[in-house]
């Protein structure tokens, strides 16, 4: 096992796994990509003329067969392959069935849509929050731009995919960006964020949290959906179905923590980011997180 200071003061509670670290993860960097993917695939320009609301027939046809994909042949492998299961906080059991989180979920009278928030931990985590809360056709996640050239192109596209324009596509870009997430939220749409930026495969402490979704919380006036992926050990059976040194999976969804838009933004806007984020090491069984500003 790895030395990192990260994880020497690390505390969790009892019966809370904690994968070995076998990765170099950075000590005081939490927004460094540990991974270099190839950029070997065409990909339209991300400026003002792309497409970020796109209602054609072929966009509703791969979002139809993201559904297929992602909710139902995915969620499958996802639950033979890693042991994938989710409940809310505070349930005594642990649920594969979909469809049941999302009823417990209509109780908080979402049909505004919410903004899910999850911490950033292996290359499948998005599917598996999306499979919890069986929320995916009118999601709409906010992606790296550049991840959009790789070998996960149509994936990240199928799954709702956003790319965010970068420097180079100008002011118009952003514009033509920001309205068509303004567009979404009244159409009803969920969004997923994760806001550690960057994957970091199998870490356990949470790292600390960038402002962009809770700016939109509170923009939009839409309630975050706290979820955190926790692991567990890989035994028995298990190891026939997956790498051995790579957990099993769950998700924990938290209550809704809803936006004060009586309240100055800036102010607001910081709440949330605390609120989430300790909520999120609560939901993961982390008691003492050891990252600047955490708990």
């Amino acid at each position: 096992m790895k030395e990192n200071k990260r994880y020497k003061d690390l505390k969790v509670t009892p019966g809370t796994y904690v994968p070995p670290v076998t990765l170099d993860y950075p000590e005081d960097e939490p927004y460094v990509g540990l991974y270099k993917p190839v950029y070997d695939r065409e990909f339209p320009a991300i400026d003002a003329n792309y497409p970020y609301i796109d209602d054609s027939f072929r966009s509703r046809l791969r979002m139809g067969w993201g559904y297929l994909f992602v909710l139902r042949l995915m969620s499958v492998v996802l639950r033979i392959k890693y042991g994938l299961r989710w409940k809310m906080e505070g349930d005594k059991h642990w649920s594969r069935c979909s469809w049941r989180m999302r009823w417990r979920l209509r109780k908080y009278h979402l049909d505004r849509g919410a903004i899910t928030i999850a911490n950033h931990c292996y290359r499948h985590d998005a599917a598996s929050v999306l499979s919890a809360i069986h929320a995916f056709r009118n999601t709409r996640i906010p992606m790296f731009a550049p991840n959009f050239r790789t070998k996960d192109q149509r994936y990240l596209l199928m799954v709702g995919g956003i790319p965010i324009p970068e420097a180079e596509g100008g002011l118009s870009a952003m514009k033509a960006f920001n309205a068509a997430f303004d567009e979404y939220d009244k159409r009803g749409y969920w969004f997923h964020i994760f806001p550690e930026a960057k994957r970091w495969d199998w870490y356990k402490p949470l790292r600390p949290f960038q402002k962009g979704a809770f700016t939109m919380s509170y923009k939009y006036n839409k309630p975050i959906l706290p979820c955190a992926v926790s692991y567990r050990e890989r035994t028995g059976i298990w190891r026939l179905f997956g790498p051995k040194n790579e957990p099993l999976t769950q998700v924990t969804i938290g209550a809704p923590i809803y936006p004060d838009t009586t309240q100055p933004r800036a102010a607001e806007t910081e709440r949330l980011l605390n609120e989430t984020h300790q909520t999120i090491c609560r939901l993961a069984g982390i008691t003492h997180n050891t990252w600047p500003g955490s708990l």
